[in-house]
């Protein structure tokens, strides 16, 4: 069955790639906090070792906190060793797809396509000219042909999530067979997205569709040749993060108290 979303599992699909690095970052945070706290705690175990009036149990209690402080501190170490290492993995796989996509895709002219890398994610930007006529969601030829090529990619790398975004420009579709923008670079994507599942064999649990009508415009629409960019195909690349979210637990969203 193929996937036509609005944006809510595709902005869920966004937000976990972009998470990981702000994760980081706040445990990092989490760690200097407990390694103070550690310190205070420790200085204030020594004081109370002095003092005439702690009884034993209060200082085998205070004890007891201190190296219970230690061992979450050790563990979350080892857990952002752990999440670094897998990041880092992530970026060099990434990149290497971005390259293997380039290659496949050696054929298609530079005006018709654009490779990106940003937040994780690897954005594959099509024109309208090689993929549609225009006011048309039936894929031609030369289309079908880059689209079997980057199929070739996808199916090699299983853990890569894929969303199929329609983009047109801002002059209404002139068609009875489509009633808006809308309208028009839904089918658009979801043509794409049969063409990857039911053609070229991309599971379809893996591929969503979604059409972003003239809402999200990379270049002016006042001009013919900025109309032209905005009339596009993005085929957007996510990584899937099941691994990194299971070292980061479920309280990544939040600040440890």
């Amino acid at each position: 069955m193929i996937g036509i979303t609005s944006g809510c599992k595709m902005g869920k699909w966004k937000s976990e790639a972009a998470v990981s690095a702000s994760t980081i970052e706040r445990l990092r945070a989490d760690s200097i906090q407990r390694a103070g706290d550690m310190s205070a705690m420790r200085t204030e175990f020594l004081g109370l070792q002095d003092d005439a009036q702690m009884t034993r149990e209060q200082l085998a209690q205070r004890g007891k906190e201190l190296r219970a402080t230690q061992e979450a501190l050790r563990v979350k170490a080892r857990r952002m060793d752990d999440l670094d290492a897998r990041l880092r993995a992530q970026t060099d796989a990434m990149s290497s797809l971005r390259k293997k996509i380039s290659d496949a895709l050696v054929s298609v002219r530079a005006e018709d396509l654009t490779i990106t890398e940003r937040d994780g994610k690897i954005y594959v930007s099509l024109s309208e000219q090689l993929l549609f006529a225009s006011g048309s969601a039936k894929v031609d030829p030369k289309g079908k042909d880059a689209l079997g090529k980057l199929a070739s990619v996808l199916r090699s790398n299983a853990d890569i999530n894929v969303l199929v975004e329609g983009h047109t420009d801002s002059i209404p579709v002139k068609s009875s067979r489509y009633a808006d923008n809308w309208d028009l670079s839904t089918a658009r994507a979801v043509s794409i997205v049969r063409l990857l599942t039911d053609t070229y064999s991309v599971p379809p649990v893996r591929v969503e569709a979604a059409g972003r009508g003239q809402h999200q415009p990379i270049a002016d629409n006042a001009t013919a040749d900025g109309r032209a960019r905005n009339r596009r195909t993005e085929i957007i690349l996510v990584p899937r993060l099941d691994e990194l979210f299971e070292i980061v637990g479920p309280n990544a969203s939040s600040s440890t108290p």
